[in-house]
């Protein structure tokens, strides 16, 4: 009768232990699956934030940046509408070296909002891309879809 007793106590450790492995593999796979939530589709690897920090970047300490060209553009034409056509001329030329295909670049600040280079159609764009950089009164945004 001992001998009994004692083999039921080893098939019943064994059963709990493999309970509780079980357990563990179901909570961990369940932690492991990725959730649709936390991911995402990136169909372009530049984004309005890396355009925006390429044009507002220094090579090195005597270049000008591209926005700060373009500022001293328009300051120095005290805003006409030759300097603001010279401007879009600039942007369009760099923004298109870029290869975007749909982008919106704005002044928002002093021109009170001027579209000063646009490729794509903005009212069928689905995800929107925002960056915006300010230099001096200007201040610049960047709509990529």
């Amino acid at each position: 009768m001992l001998d009994n007793k004692g083999s039921f106590y080893i098939f019943d450790a064994i059963l709990a232990i493999f309970l509780l492995l079980t357990v563990f593999l179901v909570v961990n796979a369940a932690i492991s699956i990725p959730s649709v939530d936390y991911s995402y589709e990136s169909k372009d690897i530049r984004t309005a934030q890396d355009v925006m920090e390429l044009l507002s970047g220094k090579i090195d300490f005597n270049d000008k940046t591209f926005i700060g060209k373009v500022s001293a553009v328009l300051e120095d034409g005290k805003n006409s509408k030759e300097s603001v056509r010279e401007v879009s001329e600039i942007s369009k030329n760099k923004l298109n070296s870029y290869n975007l295909k749909n982008y919106q670049f704005t002044e928002n600040n002093v021109l009170k909002g001027k579209v000063l280079a646009a490729s794509g159609d903005y009212n069928k764009a689905g995800n929107v891309d925002v960056a915006t950089r300010t230099y001096g009164d200007y201040s610049y945004t960047l709509y990529v879809w």
